[in-house]
């Protein structure tokens, strides 16, 4: 018997429901850093160590996409890119976690024994992130730590340090729907080899454009979606240039842009246009939906 859309929703308010729902989502990210997963994710990893070492074509990031806690197949591409250049102290810094289930270091947290600082502006997020690594038996012993913190480019250097992490780190991502072009500008406590950001993909590669600053800035709905926050990937791009950065691609939809240091990888990881990673489906689709209600909105170009 199929339910009633309604029906669903009314359902879905129940505790009960709502707790199995929960619990059956657990259940299934468990399998996900599963001995099974490490294993096959472990194997991914040496293939791709091997066919660099015998100097063999290298996949596209197409190729190597995978999810596991990302939101798309950021946690496929990670891996890659870390198969390839190494680590160093299998440090992370996500700025904006939610509640660590689904972001990009978790993956690596759990499947690759990595650790960390998570942030989040949400107290309730938080709560529940901690609690998930508390209870996770690949981090019960060890969890990343996860902070409630309102991130602003004042403070965002100070709530780094205070947590104990500074100097050199493999992993930065950050995903604010916001501000996230001026936090990345102004950190400077930590110098991360690889970066990851999200990027508001519909103004194409040709327009360096980001929100304004606002402390407390909030990605406002527009016709339902917050699409009015972030900035372009060229803006981006010249950040990234000016801090000693260079775009090595974006996942499938185009909006999660991937950022290596420029004294690592350069023969097995050059430097990729903007444009290449916007020729996606997604991305024309996104521009001709979004972009008009948000083109004649504060911007500032970079």
């Amino acid at each position: 018997m199929k339910l009633t859309r309604t029906l669903k929703q009314t359902l879905l308010k129940v505790p009960v429901v709502r707790d199995v729902r929960e619990r059956m989502s657990r259940a299934l990210l468990m399998v996900n850093s599963s001995a099974a997963a490490k294993t096959g994710q472990l194997q991914l990893s040496l293939s791709w160590k091997a066919m660099a070492r015998r100097g063999e074509p290298l996949p596209s990031f197409g190729d190597v996409e995978f999810r596991a806690y990302s939101q798309n197949g950021e946690d496929g591409i990670l891996l890659y890119l870390f198969s390839l250049i190494g680590t160093t102290n299998k440090v992370a810094v996500e700025i904006c976690a939610g509640d660590g289930l689904q972001c990009n270091a978790t993956n690596l947290i759990l499947n690759h024994g990595w650790t960390g600082l998570l942030v989040d502006g949400s107290e309730e997020q938080v709560r529940k992130g901690r609690a998930f690594f508390a209870s996770h038996p690949d981090t019960f012993s060890f969890p990343p730590t996860f902070a409630h913190e309102w991130v602003e480019r004042e403070t965002i250097n100070d709530v780094i340090a205070k947590h104990g992490i500074g100097g050199e780190i493999d992993l930065l991502s950050i995903d604010l729907d916001g501000v996230d072009y001026w936090v990345w500008d102004a950190l400077d406590v930590i110098r991360p080899r690889v970066v990851v950001v999200e990027t508001q993909c519909i103004w194409g590669a040709d327009v360096a454009v980001t929100v304004p600053y606002a402390r407390d800035f909030q990605a406002p709905l527009v016709d339902g979606f917050g699409i009015y926050g972030g900035a372009s990937l060229p803006a981006f791009v010249k950040l990234g240039r000016r801090k000693g950065y260079r775009l090595v691609g974006a996942q499938a939809l185009g909006f999660n842009a991937f950022f290596l240091r420029d004294d690592l990888g350069i023969d097995l990881l050059p430097e990729v246009v903007a444009a290449s990673c916007l020729d996606r489906p997604f991305v024309r689709w996104a521009a001709a939906r979004f972009l008009p209600l948000v083109r004649d909105k504060a911007w500032v170009e970079v």
